[in-house]
């Protein structure tokens, strides 16, 4: 059965590769972009794309003698994945060690593309990582990557715009839905926030913060795989957002285009509801108002009484099943951000929230001032809260089809007013059975 279904996938996957155009992944790992410092030594390939790398690769291979990293950047996200997804059918062309978000693990390592490095002593680095990280980066036993950055999520916020109109940064969704009806009864040019039908993972952090928890999937048993999409936590989110936007109080605008970035700085939306990664992201956007008082706050919640903490994203290192020299490369995966040094140029040069605890805990982020936010310690007051109370979550081996599907049922709601939340989710959960069924899982 297992074989029924990586074949399935696998064609999915070739097809993206197909209308994408993609050159062979062989041709992004044949040179590297740095300097080996010690040509002698074991090479290891690497795709990524984290910004200000070459410095945390050249820091490596300064420091250690026996294996050395030759890095290419191959693409950033779904570029990359279908890169890797050709090799795969290929058989040949993926790099030894890969940079994966966190919700495509399962993708890959149910085709047997990625190694489980319990068995190269992963669970030797556990205890550096939070319990939901690591939960992130493995299944059952098994342990599919090294956790990396991650996307605990708060509320950023221009507090020259909510003072204007005498609105107190909301603590909880009701607060939210508030303070958006009066910035409108203002007439204020711009909205509280964006709701963006793309949101993808963004929605699903959402939802989960309703107690959502969509599939249940363990690569121990990889044909077997719960669906649950269209619980009544999730519609009560969808039916919150669609009663905004119906109401004119939030935008529906496509995040992470070039119209979206000049609404995030030019004072459109007055709240933007971010990951630990965004506060880097804004303040490297164009056209930031000099003016704008930018804060930062713990996400509203649905009971102050028992919050509940979300994560929008999340970056690791895996190991491929084509590594030429696995445990070289395992070693890789483990030790490239395992240090104080290489977390510093990860934080200061590319605003990475770091989940290695030994940098994650210490007084150095916890302290840290970020001037763009009025000297606010932003790590201390929101993030780090929001990491550690964040459990982890489970994804399915087919994602990106399950998101593709998620922002077609969620735009039909917002954008189109073609449905209701309920309706959206509930065809959502038909769609993702089907699909599930045809690709030759067994639904538990």
């Amino acid at each position: 059965m297992k074989s029924k279904v990586l074949a399935g996938l696998g064609v999915v996957a070739v097809a993206a590769a197909a209308l994408t155009g993609c050159s062979s992944s062989s041709d992004a790992a044949a040179s590297c972009t740095n300097k080996i410092e010690k040509p002698d030594a074991t090479q290891v390939t690497v795709w990524a794309w984290y910004p200000a790398f070459e410095d945390v690769v050249d820091l490596f291979n300064t420091t250690h003698d026996d294996v050395q990293i030759c890095w290419t950047n191959a693409g950033q996200g779904n570029d990359e994945y279908t890169k890797f997804s050709t090799a795969i059918e290929s058989g040949s062309g993926a790099p030894d060690v890969i940079m994966l978000e966190a919700e495509v693990l399962s993708s890959f390592s149910i085709r047997d593309a990625l190694v489980d490095l319990s068995e190269y002593g992963a669970n030797d680095v556990k205890a550096d990582y939070t319990e939901g990280a690591w939960k992130d980066v493995s299944s059952g036993s098994a342990v599919y990557a090294i956790p990396v950055d991650g996307g605990p999520m708060g509320m950023l916020y221009r507090k020259d715009i909510l003072d204007k109109y005498g609105i107190t940064p909301p603590t909880t969704w009701a607060e939210f839905a508030d303070a958006a009806q009066k910035l409108k009864d203002a007439g204020a040019p711009g909205v509280l926030a964006d709701f963006p039908p793309n949101g993808r993972a963004y929605t699903q952090a959402l939802f989960a913060q309703s107690g959502a928890v969509p599939f249940t999937y363990d690569s121990a048993k990889p044909t077997d795989i719960g669906i649950d999409v269209n619980d009544q936590g999730s519609k009560d989110v969808l039916s919150y957002w669609q009663n905004l936007t119906d109401k004119g109080l939030v935008a529906v605008d496509e995040a992470f285009t070039a119209d979206y970035n000049t609404m995030l700085v030019d004072g459109t939306y007055a709240i933007y509801v971010a990951a630990a990664w965004g506060p880097g992201y804004l303040q490297g956007l164009e056209g930031t108002d000099d003016n704008a008082q930018w804060r930062a706050a713990p996400v509203p919640q649905w009971d102050t009484a028992n919050p509940v903490q979300i994560n929008w994203g999340g970056s690791t290192f895996a190991v491929t099943s084509q590594a030429k020299d696995k445990e070289a490369s395992a070693t890789v995966a483990k030790e490239i951000f395992g240090t104080e040094d290489a977390w510093k140029i990860g934080i200061e040069k590319a605003a990475l929230f770091p989940l290695w605890k030994p940098i994650l805990e210490s007084d150095y982020f916890a302290d840290l001032e970020y001037p763009f936010f009025g000297g606010q310690q932003i790590n201390k007051e929101v993030f780090l809260p929001a990491a550690a109370g964040y459990s982890g979550f489970t994804f399915s081996p087919f994602q990106n089809y399950a998101y593709d599907q998620l922002q077609q049922e969620v735009t039909a709601v917002v954008v189109d007013k073609e449905k209701d939340a309920g309706q959206a989710l509930d065809d959502l959960q038909a769609t993702l059975e089907k699909y599930a069924k045809d690709q030759g899982f067994t639904l538990e």
